[in-house]
């Protein structure tokens, strides 16, 4: 079984984890620093908790976005950081999935997940799944629209704070039973982006970290000097 680390900044909470020897281990970050400041100590505390180098994992996963465009570039420039420094692939999770996947893992009997991020200016990044014994099926892509454009029929299971940031809209198709149930507790989390990281690697997905790109469903930004100084720090913590 595969070793991975994964990194998640794409919302308020950051948090690492380590999937070693079949064992999660979970650090998370909130309010108290920048992304950019508390990852790399999380990232070392996982390391040393678990008694491992950097150059032990298999590969390093990240929440690729959707989600807030300064925390998909930390997570990138950290990742791509860190894979240059031991030479390990990257894998990229869409974290619309990774909440997805941290409901179904409170939740197993859940067969179809939609999840609704706040994407803030009046938008909600969404996409639609269908869980398998092997994994998930895509049936919406990540899709960035208005709370109304949100495709609820057929009774999925809903998640991620979009449902409470656009609370007049969702709570209104709930009552109207698009929803079979409404969690949006359940956001992305490093800890389902290293198991959903772990299936993709172990299927082939992993990438050259030269290759990782933030996905961004509105304007692409360049990284500023502040991320590209995260980016480098990382370089140096393999």
């Amino acid at each position: 079984m595969s070793t991975i680390l994964a990194i998640e900044t794409s919302t308020e909470l950051a948090s690492a984890a380590l999937l070693y020897q079949g064992q999660l281990i979970v650090r998370e970050s909130a309010g108290t620093q920048t992304h950019s400041d508390a990852i790399l100590p999380m990232v070392r505390q996982l390391l040393a908790d678990a008694g491992i180098a950097l150059a032990r994992c298999d590969a390093l996963a990240f929440g690729v976005g959707p989600g807030s465009f300064t925390g998909v570039r930390t997570a990138c420039g950290v990742v791509q950081g860190l894979a240059f420094g031991c030479d390990r692939p990257v894998v990229p999770v869409v974290t619309l999935q990774a909440a997805a996947q941290a409901l179904r893992t409170a939740h197993p009997e859940v067969p179809e997940v939609l999840s609704i991020i706040d994407a803030r200016m009046g938008e909600v990044y969404w996409a639609r799944y269908r869980a398998h014994q092997d994994g998930w099926e895509t049936l919406v892509e990540p899709t960035l629209s208005s709370a109304p454009e949100v495709r609820t029929e057929g009774r999925p299971y809903a998640c991620g704070n979009g449902l409470q940031a656009y609370a007049a809209h969702f709570t209104d198709a709930f009552r109207q039973r698009h929803f079979a149930l409404a969690l949006p507790q359940f956001m992305p989390h490093a800890g389902a982006v290293a198991r959903l990281g772990q299936q993709q690697f172990e299927r082939g997905g992993g990438l050259p970290a030269q290759q990782a790109q933030p996905m961004y469903l509105r304007n692409k930004v360049a990284l500023t000097t502040a991320e590209r100084a995260v980016r480098d720090a990382a370089k140096g913590q393999a």
